[in-house]
C-alpha cells in the first residue's frame, strides 16, 4: 500500500473518529447550541487543523513517501510547488518541502474558511425561510458535513486529474474566480431570498417523492399510511448540500491556485468544513455586522484568480505560498476591521 493511501486513510479514520465523538459525546440530545459549546467546538477544530500545520512541516515527505533527492524532486515538479529546492542537498531541501506544504495547507485552510462565511450566510436564510427549529440547526448540519465531505472528495480529485491532464484549465478556473469576484462585488448588497416553493430542490424532490407536509420532530424520514415520506427538514438537509455543492465550485478552484497537491486542498478543504458548523454557531446571530465581508471576499477571489492567471510571472518575481498568505491575511482582518469601525446604518 502507497504512502498517500496509508496517510489518506489515517486522515480520514481520524476524521470519522472526532465526528462520532461530536455526535455522541456533544450531541447525544437535539438542542440549541449554545455561544460557550460553539466557541469549544471551534477552539477544538481550530487546534486540529493548527496541530495538522505542525505534522506537514515535520512528518510531511511522508505523505508521499520521500526517501531521496530524485524523489522530492519529482513530487516537487509533479505538484508545481513553488520552492527552489537546493541540489545535492538533501536535508535542506527536504526542510523547504515540508515548510512550503505546512504553508499550502494553512493558507487553502484560510481561504475555505473565509469562503465559507458566505455559506453562513445562505445557511441562515434557508434556516429562517423554512422556519426550522434551533435545536436542529446542529443535525441538519452535521449530516450536511458528511454529504460535503464525499462531494468534496470527488471534484478535488477529479480536478486534480484534469489539471493533470489539461494544465490550461487552470487559467479556465482563474478567469472564473475573477468573474465571481467581480459579480459578487456588484451583487453585494442585494437581499438573498430563498423560495420555499419555486427552489429547484424543492421541485426535484416534489416531482420524484412523497413529502410529508409538515415537520415531524427531527426526522428525515417518516412512514404515514403505509407509505414513506420525505420530511421538511430533509427537503432542509438537501437544500444546504445543493448550497454547499455551488460554493465549492468556486472554494476548491480556489484552493488549487494555492497548491497543485489534491492530498493538500482535500486536507484544508474538510478542516475548514469541519469547522463551519461551530463558526455557524458563533456567528448565526452577528454575521449580519460583518457587511464589508462580502467587499473582502470578492477582492479575495479576484486576486486568487488573478494569482491563478499570472502564475507564472509571479513565480519568476519570486511571489511565494507566504506572500499569498499574508495578502489573504491582509485582505479578510480589513474587511472585518472595517465592518466594526464603521458599522451599517439601521434604516428606521
Amino acid at each position: 500500500m502507497s504512502n498517500e493511501i496509508l496517510f489518506f486513510s489515517a486522515f480520514i479514520l481520524f476524521i470519522i473518529l472526532m465526528l462520532a465523538i461530536d455526535l455522541g459525546l456533544f450531541n447525544k440530545k437535539d438542542h440549541v447550541v449554545s455561544i460557550k459549546e460553539a466557541a469549544i467546538m471551534s477552539g477544538i477544530w481550530i487546534s486540529l487543523a493548527i496541530g495538522f500545520y505542525f505534522l506537514l512541516i515535520t512528518e510531511g515527505h511522508e505523505l508521499h513517501g520521500i526517501t531521496n533527492y530524485d524523489q522530492l524532486a519529482a513530487i516537487t515538479k509533479k505538484h508545481l510547488h513553488n520552492i527552489q529546492l537546493i541540489p545535492g542537498n538533501f536535508y535542506e531541501s527536504l526542510q523547504l518541502y515540508k515548510q512550503n506544504l505546512g504553508l499550502e495547507f494553512l493558507t487553502g485552510y484560510l481561504v475555505e474558511y473565509a469562503l465559507s462565511v458566505d455559506n453562513i450566510f445562505v445557511i441562515v436564510l434557508i434556516f429562517n425561510a423554512f422556519q426550522v427549529n434551533e435545536k436542529y440547526y446542529h443535525r441538519v448540519l452535521f449530516w450536511g458535513i458528511i454529504g460535503a465531505l464525499i462531494m468534496r472528495f470527488i471534484f478535488i480529485f477529479l480536478g486534480a486529474v484534469l489539471i493533470t491532464r489539461f494544465n490550461w484549465i487552470l487559467y479556465l478556473f482563474g478567469a472564473f474566480l475573477v468573474y465571481t469576484g467581480i459579480m459578487l462585488f456588484i451583487n453585494r448588497n442585494e437581499e438573498e431570498k430563498i423560495d420555499t416553493r419555486n427552489h429547484p430542490v424543492i421541485r426535484f424532490a416534489s416531482k420524484y417523492f412523497r413529502v410529508y407536509p409538515e415537520f415531524a420532530g427531527k426526522k428525515f424520514f417518516i412512514r404515514n399510511q403505509g407509505k414513506a415520506f420525505i420530511t421538511p427538514l430533509f427537503l432542509v438537509l438537501l437544500i444546504v448540500e445543493f448550497t454547499d455543492l455551488i460554493f465549492a465550485v468556486d472554494s476548491i478552484p480556489a484552493i488549487f491556485s494555492i497548491t497543485k497537491d489534491p492530498y493538500i486542498v482535500f486536507f484544508s478543504n474538510i478542516f475548514a468544513i469541519l469547522g463551519l458548523r461551530s463558526m455557524f454557531f458563533l456567528l448565526v446571530n452577528i454575521i449580519h455586522k460583518f457587511h464589508y465581508l462580502k467587499i473582502g471576499l470578492s477582492i479575495l477571489l479576484s486576486f486568487i484568480g488573478f494569482k491563478m492567471l499570472a502564475h507564472h510571472w509571479l513565480q519568476q518575481w519570486g511571489f511565494t505560498t507566504l506572500h499569498s498568505l499574508v495578502i489573504i491575511l491582509f485582505i479578510l482582518t480589513a474587511s472585518v476591521v472595517v465592518s466594526l469601525l464603521f458599522p451599517k446604518k439601521q434604516v428606521k
